[in-house]
């Protein structure tokens, strides 16, 4: 398989990993599991190997990059898209992620406990929408670097 067939086919299968584990997992969790606390613990436990898988396929694709000649504004652009899903997936999991464990340690019991006026729920709150969004970032990568790719790839056949 060619360096840009292994790039597009590891962008395109990590983002339909993720859009199918936000579209689909996450929301059937929190819909037939008896509590939003156990859902909760389900979906914090599976996003990791998002947020990780992400740094990986953008370490392998933006080493795909580094190794081939040129240095073209396409292939800026796609090391560029490579280079922000690490670092989106990485703050992701290492600075929000992070944060979030700490915060669901202070709190003890379940978020849902908790006044809606409440601080702690207000940060998790914030938190959560930060996930969202480092996710979000990550994913806009990857299809920017996946349209690239097919375009640099097409342009040469």
């Amino acid at each position: 398989m060619s360096a840009p067939a292994t790039q597009t086919t590891l962008l395109g299968a990590w983002v339909g990993a993720t859009i199918f584990f936000g579209a689909a997992v996450a929301p059937a969790a929190f819909a037939v599991l008896p509590t939003r606390a156990l859902a909760g613990a389900m979906v914090g436990r599976v996003l990791p190997a998002l947020f990780y898988s992400g740094m990986v396929v953008g370490l392998v694709v933006l080493g795909l990059l580094v190794a081939a000649d040129g240095n073209g504004i396409a292939r800026r652009g796609r090391r560029a898209a490579a280079s922000l899903i690490i670092v989106a997936c990485a703050l992701g999991q290492f600075v929000v992620g992070a944060r979030i464990d700490r915060l669901r340690a202070e709190i003890g019991g379940t978020l849902d406990t908790l006044p809606a006026g409440d601080a702690r729920r207000v940060a998790f709150g914030r938190l959560h929408g930060a996930s969202v969004g480092m996710m979000g970032v990550a994913v806009l990568a990857a299809l920017g670097g996946i349209i690239l790719t097919v375009r640099a790839s097409t342009r040469y056949n």
